[in-house]
């Protein structure tokens, strides 16, 4: 059955769908808040604010001792339209399990929220204010939507401490988190520091570890989790920091030197990309990322993201205004990933020379370097001679696509244009359907090498959306 969601209610071991007859009136408020949020916000409001979750950490983190005049930190939540229950967790497991000494203030920065999270959530400021002091918790509101990379950058204009830390409203604080990051930070202020991640469950709620990782992307910029480098894997130190070429989001920051390195790119829109930008500017400039695993925070990724109707247009337009300003010659890569020509690309990506000029006055080094000192495992391309779509000749609503990630065979797909069919040739004269992420990641998808055999193909390979590159491929 099509749209049905497991575990909506907890108890009932049976499906949700829509449509379905004798749906009770509990699953119809379960089914609208997962829609609403895209995560279960009827099983949110009855779990504990403040439940205890599983300790993950390697074992040799609880053995570390830290500085005892370590800094003092703002925690940052960003939210539009959260789940009160969900955005009080984060806010209660924040103050809970952070050292009292520690934790300066909580700023929270409402991005135009709807009317739930007006009232009830101003009563639980001042009740909170009541208890800690006067500014303890700071509430900023947008009186429209800016979107997740402004809303952080109005934050950190609001926060006061000597380090901020920026996260998503739908996280839950894990016993030590803090301790480990400022010490790093105390060490060395120019390093970016990520907390380790685990997942809560959209449906159930449930805590479930994740691998110890970097956090890497792809050409498209998305984010993804990497394996730790091999430097890493050779200390036998499961405690030590993993060096990490970006950042999934969250993060911690000397609150100076990230106004120094020039913050967050306001020139983007609402989600996507801010975060590899934020990575490859600070390696670029001269600073670090790491991921701490003595430092774990458990995340909500939502089934849906329901705060923009166009994600993927947001993410491409950031992509590209990020490959524009730092990625030199290897910019191509971005644009073949979008399947968007470099040339009249179509997409405005609005005006950079503000951040070309930051990337001049820190004397920054080349895309060059990154790729060979810091993300090394991404795969580059800088022999293809044209990308786009592989289009049937006889029904030019079909192109060719890589299929199922599990089979490994290309099939007829009705045309998107986007990564699963961006098709490209090389100097050698091969055609790929597939671009792999990481040089550990094995090139599978060779469709054919036009030079070994008279092979035909009827199709033609298209940008999409525009003019032929190549006008037959044979």
């Amino acid at each position: 059955q099509k749209n049905c969601y497991p575990g909506l209610i907890k108890g009932f071991e049976s499906t949700i769908c829509r449509n379905t007859i004798g749906v009770t009136a509990r699953m119809r408020v379960a089914l609208k808040k997962f829609r609403y949020y895209g995560y279960n916000g009827y099983l949110s409001d009855r779990i504990s604010l403040t439940r205890p979750i599983p300790d993950f950490r390697p074992d040799g983190c609880r053995n570390m001792s830290y500085s005892s005049d370590l800094p003092q930190l703002s925690v940052i939540f960003i939210f539009v339209n959260e789940a009160l229950s969900v955005l009080l967790r984060s806010v209660h497991t924040a103050i809970q399990r952070t050292p009292a000494h520690l934790l300066k203030e909580i700023v929270l920065v409402d991005d135009h929220s709807d009317m739930e999270l007006k009232e009830h959530l101003q009563s639980f400021v001042d009740e909170t204010n009541a208890q800690h002091g006067p500014g303890f918790i700071k509430l900023v509101r947008h009186h429209k939507q800016e979107g997740l990379i402004r809303s952080r950058v109005s934050g950190w204009r609001a926060a006061s401490a000597p380090v901020v830390a920026l996260f998503d409203a739908h996280v839950e604080f894990n016993t030590g988190w803090a301790e480990p990051i400022l010490q790093r930070i105390k060490e060395d202020r120019t390093r970016v520091v990520s907390p380790s991640f685990d997942n809560i469950k959209y449906d159930t709620f449930e805590i479930e570890e994740y691998p110890l990782s970097a956090q890497g992307f792809d050409w498209e910029l998305w984010c993804r989790y990497l394996n730790p480098p091999k430097s890493w894997w050779t200390q036998h130190n499961h405690t030590a920091p993993i060096r990490s070429p970006a950042l999934i989001g969250c993060f911690v920051v000397d609150r100076k030197y990230f106004e120094e390195i020039g913050l967050l790119d306001e020139g983007m829109e609402i989600y996507g990309g801010e975060n590899v930008e934020l990575g490859i500017r600070v390696w670029q400039c001269g600073g670090s990322v790491e991921v701490l695993p003595c430092s774990r925070i458990a995340h909500i990724e939502r089934a849906h993201k329901p705060y923009t109707e166009n994600l993927t247009a947001h993410v491409r337009r950031n992509a590209l205004r990020v490959a524009e300003v730092w990625m030199d010659q290897y910019k191509s890569h971005v644009y073949m990933a979008w399947n968007v020509p470099q040339q009249n690309s179509g997409v405005d990506i609005g005006d950079i020379s503000e951040r070309k000029a930051l990337r001049s006055r820190l004397h920054c080094r080349p895309f060059s370097w990154f790729l060979t000192n810091i993300y090394p495992e991404l795969r580059s391309y800088s022999d293809t001679i044209a990308y786009g779509v592989l289009k049937n000749s006889l029904r030019d609503d079909l192109c060719l696509d890589q299929g199922p990630d599990t089979d490994n065979a290309p099939i007829m797909y009705l045309c998107h244009g986007m990564t699963p069919q961006v098709t490209a040739r090389n100097l050698q004269l091969s055609i790929w359907v597939r671009l792999s992420n990481t040089e550990l990641a094995p090139e599978t998808a060779v469709l054919a090498f036009l030079n070994a055999s008279p092979l035909f193909f009827f199709f033609h390979i298209f940008p999409f959306p525009g003019d032929s590159i190549i006008s037959s491929c044979r």
